[in-house]
């Protein structure tokens, strides 16, 4: 049991994924920060070219885990491949709109929105 002001440590990575399509659908729930780099690294890695990576459930993304994306991001579209963000939080994943990326990547509110546009 937690003492009155302790803050509960933050969830761990959970990385699942499913196919719409030939597109692979990643979701994240939980912190990508340089504690879980390794595991998403792997995780995106398996997935091929075509991702759809969905954010919703992550609560806190730091410039590591940006890196990783803006990587595969870059290698999908060299590959001719399709990549999507959904579920973007400006509050959980700042760092994509303090870097001016949240202009550039691909993202959209939902798997439906991100499948229309990639179709």
């Amino acid at each position: 049991m937690m003492s009155a002001g302790e803050t509960p440590a933050p969830a761990p990575l959970r990385l699942t994924s499913s196919t719409a399509g030939d597109i692979a659908v990643i979701t994240v729930e939980g912190v990508l920060d340089a504690t879980t780099r390794q595991q998403f690294a792997d995780h995106l890695d398996q997935a091929g070219t075509s991702i759809i990576l969905d954010l919703a459930g992550a609560v806190f993304m730091d410039s590591r885990a940006l890196g990783l994306i803006i990587h595969h991001w870059q290698a999908s579209q060299a590959a001719g491949g399709k990549f999507a963000l959904i579920g973007v939080d400006y509050r959980r994943a700042k760092i994509m709109w303090i870097t001016g990326l949240a202009k550039v990547l691909p993202l959209y509110d939902d798997l439906d929105a991100a499948l229309a546009a990639l179709a």
